[in-house]
């Protein structure tokens, strides 16, 4: 991957003490990651009212037989790992050791789980930790977003996780607005969440995003085709954001203003700014 882009951020999640996520860092540094990527805005609990799929703890042989059916009606992915002699292992290889093999999949969660959210305190000691490129990932509230860059951080992403905690969290959109004004000429802001179109895009950097992550629409492409299912993803990102800019009458996306979003009146949410007159 850094071969391919030597501009890669690594992205860490708040697990364990100090001492483990220091030590992830570290490797990531060691692999040649030039910015890290502190993921504070999923807060998960194994419980869903809609039904989660199962996942297996182990790919052992009772789990193989019982999704043998299902790999046999993907024949090419089946195909795939049979090459390699060896079923999928369900291991998180980034959270193991240099030179370890990666725990179990619920190993990690079950610590994750145990480890405290992180404090503003914490946050300082990662910046300062890791001394390069630094972003602070969901972020929804003005006040957060101006500790954020009391912390020292380089950017923030304005996300909330998808809506994955709360079903009636606003959207990441309705957020941008209020957090832009407040700490955009300070630092990076970024936007995460809902991004599946071009002219997505383009209305978040009409409202004051300096970039979007795309989150899991390219692992839709990596999952159909590989390689070329990523590029198509961003072909057809690129194409929507070349149509939207038509549309608006504009060149660039640096010509972009606020104006060019129809916001209905209320649509705009300033979390965590002080009531008029307090």
């Amino acid at each position: 991957m850094i071969a391919a882009n030597p501009k890669t951020f690594f992205q860490i999640y708040w697990l364990g003490g100090r001492d483990a996520i220091a030590a992830r860092a570290d490797r990531a540094k060691a692999a040649g990651a030039v910015g890290l990527i502190v993921t504070t805005d999923w807060s998960f609990s194994h419980g869903r009212d809609w039904g989660s799929p199962k996942i297996p703890e182990r790919m052992d042989l009772r789990t193989i037989v019982k999704m043998m059916p299902e790999g046999l009606t993907r024949p090419s992915w089946f195909l795939e790992w049979a090459k390699t002699l060896r079923p999928p292992a369900l291991s998180v290889p980034n959270q193991a050791a240099k030179g370890e093999p990666g725990p179990p999949f619920f190993d990690v969660y079950g610590e994750w789980m145990g480890t405290p959210p992180p404090t503003w305190e914490d946050i300082a000691w990662l910046r300062e930790y890791w001394g390069g490129p630094f972003m602070l990932k969901g972020v929804m509230r003005v006040d957060d977003a101006k500790r954020a860059v009391d912390a020292g951080v380089s950017a923030i992403s304005v996300s909330n996780h998808g809506g994955n905690n709360i079903d009636g969290t606003p959207a990441t959109i309705r957020a941008l607005p209020a957090i832009a004004a407040a700490v955009g000429d300070q630092i990076e802001v970024l936007l995460d969440g809902g991004v599946r179109r071009g002219s997505d895009v383009v209305k978040a950097l009409a409202l004051g995003a300096r970039a979007v992550m795309i989150g899991r629409a390219y692992l839709w492409g990596l999952a159909a085709a590989g390689q070329a299912g990523v590029e198509n993803v961003l072909d057809i990102l690129n194409g929507g954001v070349d149509s939207a800019l038509r549309g608006l009458g504009k060149a660039s996306v640096h010509d972009l203003t606020p104006e060019d979003v129809l916001m209905p009146p209320g649509f705009a949410r300033a979390l965590g700014v002080p009531p008029t007159g307090a």
